[in-house]
């Protein structure tokens, strides 16, 4: 275990390097089609030339982060050095063009290569190797969202079938939390969260009956939402690979499909990350914390945009457009069930990532790193309620595991 620690510190350091240039590039990114609108009827174009790229060069590494869990259960030919450049080139033209994808599927592929290329280099025995690439995973995961302790057990919850897994977590901390400090030491600042606290210092203070029923309600939902998300993409995505049989072809006609959602909404609210806007107007996961800062649908509408880019084979990852469907969900459920808008907006963050995921204890301790520990009790009973009524489908393969 040692020795596996003693590999998680330069893990760390090169997953928190390549995420904070993933992080400023994608900034780069976004500012640059917020300043040229046009660029989003490049979207067909662009996602035809990254799927013919993929096609060309990418082999194996057209499997992202399923393919680093299965190398993970099964070592063998290892995760590709290509897989890292790749991802980060085509999630940087996904948001340039305007689809509506995240970062986490970036990071955490960028931090298993990476993690791969040491395995390979130094001939690491299969034991360590499968930990150093759990260790990529936990920095890539860590150092994109600045939740280091979340990104630990993500990495053990999204992988592991048993508990006994747990006893990996040391390294797999060392490594996030290094991923984490260097990412930050480049000057990469992430996105802060509020919840406003009234609770006391009582015990009995930090949770209040009729709040707690109101929160188990919204819990039920947003696993719904959950399941509703793993299920459309799933059944999208191989409809696209059955009817579209020239792989380039699918986020073409993925691209062309965002943009008729675009006239058919009459807004761009839904491109992208979604997290912040300079326009007041616009509805982003940071406006979904204030009163009147989404509408009752704006969940449903990221959740579609979110699902035919991805599920056409855009890059990016799913994690953040989730946060925003949760958030936007759970400010929606507020005006509803007459509860605080920014707690329910902060549960619906955390709850409708794990219910697709099926990683609740990593989704609670997520929600700790972002807003704090006072609503702990109601981040628990989000997360695991929520995973319950998700269903049985996940966003990652887990064939392969135990």
């Amino acid at each position: 275990m040692a020795g596996s620690c003693l590999w998680a510190i330069p893990v760390g350091l090169l997953a928190g390097t390549a995420s904070a240039l993933f992080l400023w590039s994608l900034d780069r990114a976004t500012e640059t089609r917020g300043a040229y609108p046009w660029l989003l009827y490049c979207l067909p174009a662009a996602g035809f030339g990254v799927g013919w790229i993929y096609q060309r060069i990418g082999q194996k590494a057209e499997g992202g982060t399923n393919l680093i869990i299965e190398q993970i259960h099964a070592p063998g030919g290892g995760v590709p050095a290509r897989l890292a450049p790749l991802v980060l080139v085509g999630t940087l033209v996904t948001h340039l063009c305007g689809g509506s994808a995240g970062r986490e599927g970036t990071a955490v592929q960028m931090g298993g290569s990476i993690a791969s290329v040491l395995g390979r280099r130094f001939r690491l025995p299969p034991q360590t190797l499968r930990v150093v690439l759990m260790a990529g995973v936990a920095a890539g995961f860590g150092s994109v969202f600045g939740t280091p302790v979340a990104g630990a057990v993500f990495a053990v919850e999204v992988i592991a079938s048993d508990r006994t897994q747990y006893r990996m977590l040391l390294p797999l901390l060392v490594a996030s939390w290094v991923g984490h400090f260097t990412c930050s030491a480049w000057g990469i600042q992430h996105a802060i969260y509020h919840i406003a606290s009234s609770i006391g210092t009582k015990l009995e203070d930090f949770i209040e009956p009729l709040l707690g029923i109101k929160v188990m309600i919204a819990a039920v939902v947003f696993g719904c939402a959950s399941r509703l998300f793993t299920a459309i993409s799933h059944r999208l995505n191989d409809a696209f690979k059955r009817f579209v049989a020239y792989a380039p072809l699918r986020p073409m006609i993925g691209g062309l499909m965002v943009l008729a959602l675009v006239y058919f909404v009459g807004k761009r609210d839904y491109l992208g990350l979604g997290l912040s806007s300079n326009d007041p107007a616009t509805i982003t996961l940071l406006s979904a914390f204030e009163a009147g800062g989404a509408g009752p649908w704006s969940w449903a509408w990221k959740l579609i945009f979110t699902v035919v880019t991805v599920a056409s084979g855009f890059k990016g990852g799913e994690v953040t457009p989730l946060f925003f469907i949760g958030a936007t969900l759970g400010h929606t459920l507020a005006l509803l069930l007459g509860a605080p808008v920014d707690l329910l907006a902060g549960l619906g963050l955390i709850a409708v990532f794990a219910g697709a995921t099926k990683t609740p204890l990593a989704c609670t301790l997520l929600g700790v790193e972002l807003f704090g520990a006072h609503h702990a009790v109601y981040f628990a009973i989000a997360c695991w309620l929520a995973q319950r009524c998700s269903g049985s489908a996940t966003l990652y393969n887990r064939k392969g595991r135990g």
